[in-house]
């Protein structure tokens, strides 16, 4: 029986550093290209439609301070509109929608689409945040002021945002079936809202303790048992920084390589995902464009690269068992 097809990948680029800490993740698309996403994609068997890096006015100007000025929240809201219809428009066109950023201010936008198509067809989202931090911030409770802090809060329906932040990203996304992996660094007020709100925050405490394999286990069970569709948001702080230093926000401890990759690979098995970020990869702060490659190889993983087929893999294992 022929394997059914896989949908197209729609690649959108989202060059900006608005909603970040520090200057840099607005170049992250162009270097996952010359890191050979594409290429590498398509050598998997996969139809990749490049559409470019998404274009929008008023660009915040360099060095803006955040909370001296409202630049950098109108273009991150900007953005947010302009990916919210991409996505959905995407994901009707029976596509696989993937954006690359950028800071993580971008998920408002993509997941908001993303929740608007599952609401159409009646398909429950979930949310899996891979990432160092919750970005479960508000305007209230952020220390800094960044919005790439705040992207879950806003998409969980928080009601600390002001009305400028109104929009078709709104409160679309149960927190309930949101699952933040990885993360290392939360600050206590949004940590007592991840509490209340009953988000899944998976950190490395309970990684070390159990191992990805449990955990990633149990939270696939969750989305196929729902029918879900599964929205992968990855932060490149995820990783260690010592194999990825390209992240404006790094903090020490994170997934090893083959901790990531695992994941990625488990994601791809469970055959549960349609749709995805890729974000926060900052090429002034890289080394030789080491988490840029390594974002490649992890995206590699998450559409199907393998090191052996599972089911040659599974048969050796058995055969080995048998004693044959």
């Amino acid at each position: 029986m022929s394997q059914p097809a896989t949908p197209a990948i729609d690649l959108f680029g989202i060059p900006s550093d608005a909603g970040a800490s520090c200057r840099g993740s607005g170049m992250g698309p162009e270097a996952l290209r010359v890191a050979g996403l594409i290429e590498t994609l398509a050598t998997l068997g996969h139809s990749v439609i490049d559409n470019g890096d998404l274009t929008w006015d008023h660009r915040a100007a360099g060095g803006t301070p955040w909370r001296l000025s409202d630049e950098r929240r109108a273009e991150v809201l900007a953005i947010a509109r302009q990916s919210s219809t991409l996505a959905l428009a995407s994901l009707d066109a029976g596509h696989l929608p993937a954006f690359i950023g950028g800071d993580h201010s971008l998920s408002m936008g993509t997941i908001s689409g993303v929740a608007r198509h599952c609401a159409t067809i009646g398909r429950p989202l979930f949310v899996l945040w891979v990432d160092a931090h919750g970005d479960f911030n508000t305007p209230a409770t952020s220390e800094t002021g960044n919005i790439h802090g705040m992207p879950l809060a806003l998409l969980c329906g928080e009601p600390d945002f002001g009305p400028d932040y109104e929009g078709e990203w709104r409160g679309l996304v149960d927190p309930r079936n949101v699952t933040i992996f990885g993360a290392r660094s939360i600050d206590r007020p949004e940590r007592q809202l991840l509490e209340r709100r009953g988000v899944d925050v998976i950190d490395m405490r309970r990684i070390d303790e159990m191992g990805v394999v449990a955990l990633m286990r149990d939270v696939l069970a969750r989305v196929k048992a729902a029918g879900g569709h599964l929205h992968v948001s990855l932060d490149v702080d995820a990783i260690d920084p010592a194999i990825a230093p390209g992240a404006g926000t790094p903090v020490a401890g994170g997934l090893t390589f083959r901790e990531a990759h695992l994941v990625m690979e488990m994601i791809h098995d469970s055959g549960a995902m349609g749709s995805l970020d890729v974000v926060e990869l900052n090429p002034y702060l890289d080394h030789a464009g080491m988490s840029a490659r390594l974002l490649v190889d992890l995206t590699a993983s998450l559409f199907g690269r393998q090191i052996m087929p599972r089911q040659t893999a599974r048969l050796s294992e058995a055969s080995s068992i048998q004693g044959v």
